[in-house]
């Protein structure tokens, strides 16, 4: 049995990134409930939102489903514990050290996935005793890692040199990209950008709108001052790309990014002065479907890139 699969007790080895403003309670019980495991987005929410999220996860599943839990949330002790209190049994962490709150978590029955973009930190993160790690390449969307490593490369990379399952995130969203993953040395798929152009997302249409109009090249990794982040261009990135031309220092530049850009942009819809966060990938989906579609296009498109793989074009 696929190592992720039984891990997460789910059918297909395919898990949905936990991204900010995008994975409400809709999208991670929709991911979840087409064999997928769904992963409620806490970054971009209160407390007591995100409890609300859970519950309402749970009256709309009874499937497995996590949480994604970036480490350097400010009120981390209480989405610890509402995690504990609602008895959630997966958390994907990320955004920090790993050895903070893994064996806590692992203590009460939690399964712990760590996201990394890279061998140094998937190794730090195997040996805080994750249960797995996301590895996550430069093609993503939202913020990334300073080495831009892309997934081809970075997955052969880790799995040279970790004995625990590996998950792969970057630029899939198709089945042949999954099985490729997969042969690469991954044992299951993230997806992220995908799953933002899915009815079910909590972004905005005005946001969903600009994934399935991207073409290639209309994103870009900016802001390594501060935090690598993959962007749609529009005019905030180029206010940016403009300020880092003209010299501007990390201040400067929390200041142009002030507060609340990924909320304008992708929740709000201002697709002028907004932060959308999306990876390359983009420029690829050119439609927004239900999450159950999604899949079961994704399934159709592994087996089929399975079967062919015994065609003439493979033999030499």
């Amino acid at each position: 049995m696929n190592k992720i699969c039984k891990l997460f007790n789910i059918q297909y080895p395919i898990i949905q990134g936990g991204m900010i403003w995008n994975s409400g309670w809709k999208l991670a019980s929709a991911v979840s409930n087409s064999g997928g495991l769904g992963l409620i987005g806490a970054g971009s929410m209160y407390p007591e939102v995100f409890h609300e999220h859970i519950k309402k996860c749970k009256n709309a599943t009874t499937k497995p489903f996590g949480v994604n839990l970036p480490m350097l949330y400010p009120q981390m002790d209480e989405m610890i514990k509402i995690i504990l209190e609602e008895k959630i049994k997966i958390v994907f962490t990320s955004a920090g050290n790993p050895k903070t709150y893994t064996s806590y978590l692992q203590e009460h029955g939690i399964t712990v996935v760590h996201v990394v973009p890279g061998v140094k930190f998937a190794l730090k993160a195997q040996e805080a005793g994750v249960d797995a790690i996301v590895a996550e390449g430069f093609e993503a969307g939202g913020h990334n890692g300073r080495d831009e490593t892309t997934t081809l490369c970075l997955i052969p990379m880790v799995k040279k040199e970790l004995h625990i399952p590996i998950i792969s995130a970057g630029g899939i969203a198709t089945g042949n990209a999954m099985l490729a993953a997969l042969n690469l040395g991954a044992d299951g798929v993230q997806m992220g950008s995908r799953f933002a152009a899915s009815e079910e997302a909590s972004s905005h249409i005005n946001f969903k709108n600009e994934i399935v109009k991207a073409k290639e090249g209309d994103t870009l990794l900016t802001l390594k001052e501060l935090t690598p982040v993959r962007l749609l261009k529009n005019k905030f990135f180029n206010d940016v790309q403009l300020a880092i031309q003209n010299g501007a220092n990390a201040e400067e530049l929390k200041t142009l990014l002030g507060r609340g850009r990924a909320k304008k942009g992708m929740f709000e819809g201002d697709l002028n002065e907004g932060e959308l966060e999306i990876g390359q990938i983009a420029g690829l989906i050119d439609d927004i479907k239900p999450v159950k579609e999604i899949i079961e296009t994704i399934i159709t498109e592994y087996h089929q890139a399975v079967t062919a793989i015994n065609s003439p074009k493979f033999q030499f």
